[in-house]
């Protein structure tokens, strides 16, 4: 059984938002919209501070408060690498899913259904990572398997310090930051 998980090192991640316009390129996001952003925290206190720059999105939590939330299904786990997915002929709207992520990681589509991302689940299925990764020009994303124990990501994990973002929700989050 495979585990997807996303790796990213702020140490390399320069905020260049070639992700975000990768992601918006691949899956057709609508203007006005992104399932990816870049964000800058500043960690410690004058003279001695930290800056992280890092690219966010949708978790793909182990315990998706999204999916547990809603209606009709249309949130759920994709049976293969655990990958949260929205389908959208199911959805009604409703954003109670939108209100439950901790991660403030969906938008409702001018189509009127949740939208998310997808870890390019379309692309990983014909052995191609995720746009985002496949575009980063610094390298500081890495995506695979965190079952299988010789994966880059579970190497990665293994040789570096690292961090989810707000682990005290419980969701579990697959997207892990390297420090």
């Amino acid at each position: 059984m495979s585990r997807y998980i996303m790796v990213i090192d702020t140490k390399r991640c320069v905020g260049c938002m070639d992700c975000v316009v990768a992601c918006k390129t691949e899956n057709h996001v609508p203007e006005g919209f992104t399932r990816d952003w870049i964000t800058e925290t500043v960690h410690g206190r004058f003279p001695t501070t930290n800056l992280e720059i890092r690219t966010e999105r949708c978790n793909h939590c182990a315990n998706p408060p999204c999916v547990h939330c809603c209606p009709t299904g249309a949130s759920h786990v994709h049976a293969r690498g655990g990958v949260v997915l929205v389908t959208p002929e199911k959805c009604i709207g409703c954003k109670a899913c939108l209100a439950a992520c901790p991660y403030d990681a969906r938008f409702v589509h001018p189509k009127g259904y949740a939208d998310k991302c997808t870890f390019c689940i379309h692309r990983v299925e014909n052995g191609l990572d995720p746009a985002c990764v496949s575009v980063c020009p610094t390298r500081c994303m890495h995506f695979g398997d965190a079952d299988d124990p010789q994966s880059g990501v579970s190497r990665l994990l293994a040789a570096r310090p690292h961090h989810p973002l707000l682990p005290e929700a419980g969701t579990q989050p697959r997207i892990y930051y390297l420090t």
